[in-house]
């Protein structure tokens, strides 16, 4: 039967390997390209947009309500024109 110091040397001989392979160096590699990437867009975090789309929709009642305001407005001007 195998012993528990053949799996523990095993795993330590697995985890030594993976840590030297070239995966993990391209892996930081394409961390740091994504990075470098992402910050060269213009992006913004979900909470920053969430907020401006509440905002946005608040923009937009108002400027509902405005345009009912100036509709209402019109028609009266209207009426005392004639």
């Amino acid at each position: 039967m195998l012993n528990a110091k053949f799996f523990e040397d095993l795993t330590a001989k697995l985890t030594e390997a993976a840590h030297s392979s070239p995966a993990k160096d391209i892996e930081k590699n394409m961390r740091a390209l994504l990075t470098q990437g992402f910050a060269k867009l213009d992006l913004v975090t979900r909470q920053e947009f969430d907020v401006q789309a509440q905002v946005l929709a608040r923009t937009r009642e108002y400027l509902i309500a405005l345009e009912a305001k100036v509709a209402e407005l019109d028609a009266k001007r209207s009426k005392v024109a004639k």
